[in-house]
């Protein structure tokens, strides 16, 4: 009898010891807040499941202008249930559900028919059906927001012998493919700067699934514009110092630059200097035409950057590179990016005009006429038609700059008006001269240097 109990007690106690198992091992497969992952945010919130199931990336992250994009694992881009996810939930995008917008089917843990059909990783490519219901207005204008890469997508149209952007997609296919695998990575749909990183940041989800509103300065703007306004702005080349907005008066981005412009008015325009909602330093220095000597004598010659702006960063002539063809795969940039300062005759008389519009800052970009030949395209059709300096207004501002500030005694032109010393031309450099110029640059950007258009007396020995 004795022999009988002994058994049965280890007969339940073996049970006991299963039943706690399958209970441990059902847990495992459940999320934070005990849901099956048979549905999606049941999967999408059980890092551990996620981590079982993923899928490893085929293709490297997408890289840009900034550098390579950091790595993230497939698990955690998709991860919903880190921080943001209990504000995601209290929203009132959260009540829409996950097919709401990605489509697929809930309630199953078949990844394959989870994802299947007509499924969106990124819901907001498909912006006026997925974004529009709720926001209408910005999504009717940011179809032409410089945000989709209009401005941009305009210049390699007409140097491909196109009329504009409207042209974009009359290009070669693997051209586009071209662009949109390497240009593309940092033109944002309403998701990129919202919910997930950005491409080059790496992309997946950035604070669990919440929706903001108010997007991250350093998180979504310097991460796209890392490697001209950010850069720039938040003073990351040696030798250079943050912007005095950035110092002074901690500004992010959207002090200046507000929703509207961002979005987009739904005006077509050529280049983001064409926007009519641009901020101006005017609106907040009044009077700067007449608050000292400096401005008085230039205010109308040459844009407020001349004076105020550091060196910035520059590109150069670049492959775009084709990395997933190994008998394609490009070099990349044949000029690595460098720190430079350029006055220039305005490229863009017509669209800015009037004031501060003779002398202006340019910056090199990275066009070159055989920019495509990895994808196919041998040379650009038409590639003069646009300088290879554009119109550029730094942001790294600075009261008291290599410019503004000269030693006691010395003229205000010390550091900036070209002089004849002893057969050296001082200043000089500051200057885009036909000579500054490559071979292959000469016919496309001529027009804009500043060769007979100085003063002669700045060339004469004194």
């Amino acid at each position: 009898m004795r022999t009988q109990k002994i058994h049965f007690l280890l007969i339940m106690s073996i049970l006991i010891y299963l039943g706690m198992i399958a209970m441990s091992c059902s847990e495992d497969k459940k999320g934070p807040d005990s849901l099956s992952v048979a549905s999606c945010e049941g999967c999408h919130t059980n890092y551990a499941h996620l981590q079982e199931v993923y899928t490893p990336d085929s293709v490297a992250p997408a890289g840009g202008c900034g550098g390579e994009a950091p790595h993230y694992e497939p698990y955690d881009r998709v991860y919903m249930g880190g921080d943001g996810f209990a504000a995601y939930k209290e929203s009132g995008h959260y009540a829409i559900g996950c097919v709401g917008c990605h489509n697929g089917t809930d309630n199953t843990d078949d990844k394959e028919l989870a994802h299947s059909g007509n499924f969106l990783r990124h819901p907001s490519v498909m912006a006026d059906e997925k974004c529009g219901s709720c926001h209408q207005d910005i999504v009717s204008n940011s179809a032409t927001s410089l945000h989709n890469g209009t401005g941009q997508k305009r210049k390699v149209a007409i140097r491909s012998g196109y009329n504009g952007s409207e042209d974009f997609d009359q290009l070669p296919a693997h051209q586009i493919e071209g662009y949109n695998t390497n240009c593309a990575t940092c033109h944002a749909s309403c998701g990129d700067c919202h919910i997930v990183r950005p491409p080059i940041g790496g992309g997946g989800l950035s604070k669990g699934h919440s929706f903001t509103k108010t997007p991250d300065m350093v998180g979504v703007c310097v991460t796209c514009h890392t490697s001209r306004g950010g850069h720039a702005y938040m003073g990351m080349a040696s030798g250079t110092q943050p912007d005095v907005h950035l110092t002074s008066l901690n500004y992010t981005c959207l002090d200046c630059h507000n929703s509207e412009e961002l979005h987009g008015d739904g005006q077509p325009v050529e280049q983001r200097y064409a926007y009519n909602k641009l901020p101006a330093c005017e609106d907040c220095h009044t009077g700067l035409e007449t608050n000292n000597s400096y401005h008085s004598m230039h205010y109308n010659d040459f844009n407020c950057q001349v004076c105020h702006s550091q060196d910035y960063n520059n590109c150069g002539q670049c492959h775009i590179p084709n990395a997933n063809s190994s008998d394609k795969s490009g070099p990349g940039a044949q000029i690595a990016a460098y720190l430079g300062f350029k006055i220039a005759v305005n490229p863009i008389p017509d669209v800015k005009t009037g004031f501060k519009s003779d002398l202006v800052l340019v910056r090199r970009t990275l066009a070159a006429p055989e920019n495509w030949q990895e994808w196919g395209v041998t040379e650009y059709a038409n590639f003069d038609a646009f300088p290879t300096y554009n119109y550029t207004s730094p942001h790294n501002i600075l009261k008291w700059t290599s410019r503004t500030q000269v030693g006691a005694g010395k003229s205000c032109s010390q550091n900036c008006h070209i002089r004849d010393e002893a057969g050296v031309l001082i200043n000089k450099e500051l200057y885009l001269f036909q000579d500054d110029l490559l071979n292959w640059e000469v016919n496309a950007t001529s027009g804009i240097t500043v060769d007979g258009k100085l003063p002669a007396s700045w060339f004469e020995v004194k």
